[in-house]
Order: C-alpha cells, then structure tokens, then sequence
C-alpha cells in the first residue's frame, strides 16, 4: 500500500513590513511522502512570504511541469515562477522565458548552487533571485512543526521573526539576484 501525503493546517497571522502586507492566512499544505521536512518547511515559508491574493500552490514535487507556487496575472497567464529546492539550469531558463519573475527558495548548499547557476549564464537572470534561510533557523522551524500549527510571521528590514507553537525562531532572508556579480 502506498503511503499518502500528510495534510498540514496552518494559521498564520502574517505581518509583512517590506511588502505591506498583513493578512490572517489558513493554509491546508500536504506533505508528498518523498519530500524531506525541511523541503516542506521551505516550502511553507515560501508560501508566506509570497503572499498574494492569486498565488497558487501547484501539485509540488509530483508535479514535473509547475514550480511549488506560481502567481497569474488577471488573464491567468504565468507570472512568477516561484521554485523550491534547487532546480536544474535548464528549468530555470524555461522558467525565464515564461515569467517575468523567477524566484527560487533554496534549501541547502546554497553558494555553491548558485555559482552552478551563474556558470550556466541563463539568459534574462536578471529575472531571477535565489532566496534562503540560515540552518538554525530552519532546523528550529522544523522542531517546531506540528500538523496544526499556529504561526505568526513577522517580516521587517528583511528579516523573519516567527512564532511557531510557542517557539520564537528568527534570521535574516538571504536573497540573490542571479546577474549581480558575487
């Protein structure tokens, strides 16, 4: 028999300084049997502070053609191509040729996947900017994860502050833009 995927409910109360955005948010996110906890908390993460009132969780990693989470414009046309983990050169150059903006929350081994990117000289990097947390940060996240789970996130001066079932946890956003040089 195979194993299903693990349903996650999230209450967030979601407090953006940097975007302007603050929301209650309730999210149902399932968690794919291959996909490691700190995938999933990233791509949770990635979930929230994307926030937009069209943003889309797609089928995840059982889905070969779509990013984690896309956003449409109003003639549901693809946007952004919002990637969790570290997708190979060759799709994120088709994500370049689809969207305008291409961000991808890495994981783990981050400078060394983003050199991998900078040698493959995608064209229209300049659309692309590679986002991601520090360790602590997200090994903290991860103990604190719970099926139903009470976050609020805090986003101010690019930094996240998190409140997640009792546990603060906080740390800088690292973000890259693929075409500035290192």
């Amino acid at each position: 028999m195979a194993i299903g995927a693990t349903i996650y409910r999230f209450s967030i109360a979601l407090s953006d300084v940097d975007r302007g955005v603050f929301e209650s948010v309730e999210l149902r996110i399932a968690q794919h049997p291959s996909e490691s906890p700190l995938f999933f908390v990233v791509r949770a993460l990635a979930r929230c502070l994307e926030h937009d009132e069209r943003v889309e969780l797609t089928r995840g990693v059982s889905d070969t053609e779509l990013p984690a989470l896309v956003i449409r414009d109003m003639e549901g046309r693809l946007s952004d191509w919002i990637e969790v983990g570290l997708p190979g050169h060759k799709r994120v150059h088709k994500a370049t040729s689809r969207c305008d903006r291409v961000v991808i929350y890495a994981h783990k081994q981050v400078p060394p996947y983003i050199e991998k990117l900078r040698a493959a000289e995608i064209r229209r990097a300049d659309r692309v900017t590679v986002v991601h947390f520090d360790d602590e940060m997200l090994d903290a996240l991860q103990d604190a994860l719970q099926r139903s789970a009470q976050w609020s996130i805090t986003v101010s001066d690019n930094v996240l502050y998190i409140e997640a079932n009792g546990a603060a946890i906080s740390g800088p956003i690292h973000r890259t833009k693929l075409a500035d040089v290192a």
